[in-house]
């Protein structure tokens, strides 16, 4: 089944990859394999509620264009996944694609357990079928650390050999990424702390809010820096950071600056896939309306190419071949005011101060973008769409310069905004029955629209 089906409910976004009902939580594992790019994320199949945890799973060829397929990790009743099969990652283990997950048991309290899961048949480009061990490789977090979260691994290479990241969270509050060696997949060990909360970079990007560190990803750029990105956990989902530095021959990460990841609100645990020439990130967007308005909650994001700038700051874009789900033809290229189809692709270029409206209520309030490239701001107003959590306008801050260009990515309630190629806005709005969708942008600015359709094959 395509996921570009035409949805029931308007709100449900037709061209990013979400289960066909229920719930979906956190991208997992994104695994290029003969020709396919794989994503597997968390599913309750049952409900749209966060319970009952699976792996969800679909493919594509082109990155646009997604199948599902069955569900690849189920909890096996007394095993040590009977409460969930959380997050983790898929590696090629010697010719054998591998989930390596989160299995936690019915009295885990926050204490996960690493296990593996091996395809079935390789030879599928589809891996539909999975087989898990019946044993995990790590039962529980190392000894004398007082670790009190302890799930998401993260596996990765560095130097011909092959090691792991666990997110973790310490009884003082401290959280952490904890480093394993694990270049035989069937036996980890332990190799020390990658990097706390009290690193003085980590605390000047992110404070000291968070009590754990989930679902760590690490990923080299073309420039030899190494970007370490973390979820922020409270007690709750937070929001995302990331760090970039070095790492060295004994895996020690020297971090030089960091940030937010994502300075929406509706943006979490992404997972990153390492290509020869990229790496590329999905993020998980919850539903920021109460849960059973639908019979579905959550989706992934666009997939962001992700590398750094000389500065230190994350670069980020939308991967080129979104562009395949352009319509023939732009339906707008000049300000003035349009009329906006349920899914676009709009880009905004402004040498001096200008705001673009993109949605209109019956009262007459209109949800903005305001682009201000002397002060280097963007700011996303959304006042009369209020949430439950905060209604303020979203400000983010790049370097000041003489033009500034917003990409907007917009699919049912999914806006993903794209402030030049340093910093991006994840935010959820959920048009009511009266707003009016109509693109307005003053004299002066540089527009182009794209409606998004289903791509043609061939």
């Amino acid at each position: 089944m395509s996921l570009a089906a035409p949805p029931q409910d308007p709100h449900a976004p037709r061209f990013r990859v979400r289960p066909p009902a229920h719930w979906m939580n956190d991208p997992n594992g994104p695994f290029r394999w003969r020709g396919r790019h794989h994503l597997f994320y968390q599913h309750n199949p049952d409900a749209p509620v966060h319970a009952n945890v699976h792996w969800g799973h679909a493919s594509s060829a082109d990155l646009v264009t997604w199948e599902h397929h069955p569900i690849a990790l189920t909890p096996a009743p007394g095993g040590p996944d009977e409460a969930g099969c959380w997050s983790g990652c898929v590696v090629d283990d010697g010719g054998v694609p591998t989930a390596v997950y989160t299995g936690v048991d019915r009295n885990h309290t926050g204490l996960g357990a690493i296990c593996l899961a091996r395809a079935a048949d390789p030879d599928d480009p589809a891996l539909t079928e999975w087989t898990p061990l019946p044993h995990p490789v790590v039962t529980g977090p190392p000894e004398g650390l007082d670790v009190t979260m302890f799930r998401d691994p993260f596996v990765f290479r560095h130097d011909g050999r092959r090691w792991a990241l666990v997110g973790a969270g310490h009884a003082d509050g401290t959280p952490s990424v904890l480093l394993y060696d694990c270049d035989d997949l069937s036996d980890w060990r332990f190799a020390g702390v990658l990097l706390d909360g009290r690193d003085p970079a980590a605390r000047a990007a992110f404070g000291d809010r968070a009590t754990g560190w989930e679902c760590p990803q690490l990923y080299a750029t073309r420039g030899g820096d190494w970007v370490l990105v973390v979820s922020l956990w409270d007690g709750n989902p937070w929001t995302t950071g990331y760090l970039t530095g070095r790492l060295d021959a004994e895996l020690r990460f020297a971090a030089r600056t960091g940030g937010r990841l994502d300075h929406g609100r509706d943006f979490y645990a992404p997972a990153v896939l390492q290509e020869p020439d990229r790496a590329l990130m999905w993020g998980w967007s919850w539903e920021a309306r109460e849960q059973g308005d639908a019979d579905w909650a959550g989706v992934l994001t666009a997939p962001r190419v992700v590398d750094v700038h000389p500065d230190g700051a994350l670069r980020v874009a939308p991967a080129p071949e979104l562009d395949r789900l352009h319509a023939a033809e732009p339906f707008v290229t000049a300000p003035g005011r349009a009329a906006l189809p349920e899914a676009y692709d709009l880009t905004v270029s402004a040498r001096g101060r200008t705001s673009v409206s993109l949605l209109r209520s019956a009262s007459g309030a209109e949800l903005t973008v305001a682009l201000d490239p002397a002060e280097g701001t963007v700011t996303l107003d959304r006042g009369d769409w209020p949430r439950t959590d905060a209604g303020t306008p979203i400000v983010v801050r790049v370097p000041p310069g003489e033009e500034l260009t917003v990409r907007v990515l917009v699919d049912g309630s999914l806006y993903e905004l794209f402030v030049g190629d340093r910093a991006t806005i994840t935010e959820r709005v959920y048009r009511r029955a009266d707003d009016t969708r109509e693109l307005s942008v003053p004299s002066g600015a540089a527009v182009t629209g794209w409606a998004l359709v289903p791509p043609t094959r061939g």
